[in-house]
């Protein structure tokens, strides 16, 4: 037989097999290696994953052993029919790749499949297959079960609500993860409806006069003629990022703070969603929350509203008291227009009628350490809305690009990438999204954690993140 019958079925935390020594032909299983490491593999890298992939490929007598009697076999024990057609693809994965949580329900995916095709390979390793446990809303929990990759083993998994699973980063810095992976389809297992999560809370301005601005912020940023030069670069590209934005002593002083006061970091999640660490602000020192309570100021929404031009305070005037020239009455009847598949985020200068809103804002202090990163999920994009996101990165001098940690746009359901916020110490970042626009922070990845002569460290950085409504 082509494939051996060495088997391992377990049922938790979801229904999952593995078989050892899959390929009973060392010879064949060598020669396949040998024939995937010729292919051309390109390097993809979005939200969920960083890794070298080629999709087309698969010798005859391989896809007929895996298409052909092994799908029978399949069938017959699950008690379906799958289909003729089966997905199927090669990845490598290097130091640093990695494929985040998540749970492979598209329509028609009835198992999943990994032929592991790896060296001498430990835990250590990384590149784990971690199976998740899920709580009472099927949301992923923890990781109770990582399969380490071994030569010529194949797993198969049930794609179902509950298979929540991740290949945990590689860490090695001289082995190749290489897999042959894909999908047999079939009848779907039936979907309960998505759990929501009630939105984040937003809150009105707090009562704070201009004398918060002249004690925090850097005075270049209160001269009304460059706020007027700001506001015009902001709506040519709607972002703009300000440097030095905070006076240099309040900017060490709650930099000192973040890294050395006793705050409560507090876990965010879930993992098929986001994974960093949040402050409780009941515990942040005194200057901390003073740098809070700043961007939560009237007199900061009314600044906001000076470098951008939005409505974030009713003493900005609407578009059509600034300007009441045919151009702009013109750009008024375009209302409310989402460009987000173009090559910029859309521009901010465009006037929406609607029913006058109160201002209103949420935000939250952040720590970003390896292995942080958020998503781009359905329940996102359903919510998008117009917003103003606001950025203020503390202690990330020395952190490279290659880290992971900058915040990518994206247009909904579009790879391209429109804009990339790389974390600067004490630099505001401002961008301006429709609802056709999603963000995500990329995946921190292993070199956070080493010096250039190998040295292990601790690198981390932290942020204000707010979000700003009209």
């Amino acid at each position: 037989d082509f494939w051996s019958s060495d088997l391992e079925l377990d049922c938790q935390p979801f229904p999952h097999c593995i078989f050892r020594n899959f390929i009973s032909s060392q010879a064949f299983a060598e020669n396949l290696k040998k024939e995937l490491l010729e292919l051309n593999f390109h390097e993809k890298s979005n939200d969920l994953y960083k890794l070298k992939q080629c999709a087309r490929f698969c010798t005859t007598v391989c896809r007929a052993a895996l298409f052909g009697r092994f799908r029978s076999w399949l069938g017959e024990v699950l008690g379906v029919e799958l289909e003729p057609t089966v997905d199927i693809s090669c990845a490598k994965y290097e130091y640093t790749d990695v494929l985040l949580c998540h749970d492979d329900e598209l329509e028609g995916r009835r198992v999943a499949f990994i032929l592991y095709l790896v060296p001498p390979w430990q835990s250590s390793d990384g590149g784990t297959l971690d199976l998740y446990t899920t709580d009472s809303n099927l949301q992923p929990q923890s990781i109770v079960k990582p399969l380490v990759p071994s030569w010529n083993t194949l797993v198969l998994f049930e794609v179902s609500p509950v298979s929540f699973h991740q290949v945990s980063e590689v860490l090695s810095q001289d082995k190749c993860r290489l897999s042959l992976s894909g999908w047999f389809h079939g009848p779907s297992l039936e979907r309960p409806p998505r759990h929501t999560v009630a939105p984040v809370q937003r809150n009105p301005h707090l009562p704070r006069d201009e004398t918060v601005l002249l004690e925090w912020i850097n005075p270049i940023y209160l001269d009304i003629s460059y706020q007027e030069q700001i506001q015009e670069n902001f709506e040519d590209s709607s972002e703009i990022q300000l440097k030095g934005f905070l006076k240099e002593e309040k900017f060490k002083e709650v930099s000192e703070a973040l890294r050395l006061s006793q705050i409560e970091w507090k876990k965010r999640g879930p993992p098929n969603k986001r994974r960093y660490e949040a402050a409780a602000l009941d515990s942040l020192p005194q200057c901390v929350s003073a740098c809070w309570e700043l961007l939560h100021s009237e007199a900061f929404f009314l600044l906001l509203s000076n470098f951008t031009g939005l409505r974030l305070h009713y003493l900005c005037p609407a578009d059509d008291e600034e300007n009441g020239d045919e151009e702009k009455d013109k750009k008024q009847q375009d209302d409310g227009e989402a460009t987000g598949s173009s090559n910029e985020p859309s521009s901010a200068d465009v006037s929406r009628e609607k029913e006058p809103s109160t201002p209103l804002c949420c935000g939250e202090v952040r720590r970003w350490s390896h292995g942080g990163y958020t998503l781009l999920h359905d329940g996102e994009a359903a919510r998008a809305e117009y917003a103003l996101d606001l950025v203020l990165p503390f202690g990330c001098a020395g952190w490279q690009s290659e880290f992971g940690g900058f915040t990518c746009y994206v247009a909904n359901e579009e790879d391209e990438e429109l804009l990339t916020v790389y974390p600067e110490d004490n630099s505001l970042a401002l961008v301006y999204r429709d609802k056709e626009t999603l963000k995500f922070v990329k995946h921190v990845n292993h070199k956070s954690t080493s010096e250039p002569d190998g040295s292990s460290t601790c690198r981390e950085f932290y942020d204000f993140s707010f979000v700003y409504y009209e």
